[in-house]
């Protein structure tokens, strides 16, 4: 049987000395785990991991899962219908392009092999209409 003084192991209940009889299998338990933190702690410092997600620079909000909210969600998807009607309003090759490169994921190469041209006239006709996207959605701001 070994002897423990409680105000150790938990000083924000303890505010004096109580010493307790814990079987031995109870301090190897105590004491590895002591151990184990006083090593995580020495990693920490070591590898100059000694730092908070509350630093303020938006990193926690990256870091933690977030679940958003209904007013969210439907600005989103104001804004993606939005996006999607401005689209549609280019002219019909440049939308169908633009539509292809961004909503469905293909290449500028894949993009031209599917009609036919060369991929520079692809990746020039997406840059005239993003650039036009960019004019019409500023002015709509």
């Amino acid at each position: 049987m070994k002897e423990i003084n409680l105000r150790e192991l938990y000083p924000d209940t303890y505010n004096t000395d109580t010493f307790v009889e814990v079987a031995d299998e109870v301090w190897a338990v105590i004491s590895s785990s002591q151990r184990a933190e006083v090593a995580y702690e020495r990693r920490k410092f070591r590898h100059k991991a000694h730092y908070s997600l509350d630093y303020g620079n938006g990193i926690e909000k990256a870091a933690l899962p977030h679940t958003p909210t209904p007013e969210e969600l439907l600005e989103e998807k104001q804004q993606r219908e939005q996006l999607y009607t401005v689209v549609m309003s280019l002219p019909k090759k440049q939308a169908k392009r633009i539509y292809a490169r961004f909503y469905l994921g293909m290449t500028a190469v894949e993009i031209a092999h599917a009609e036919g041209v060369h991929p520079s006239r692809v990746r020039e006709s997406i840059r005239r209409g993003l650039k036009k996207l960019a004019e019409v959605l500023r002015a709509d701001k």
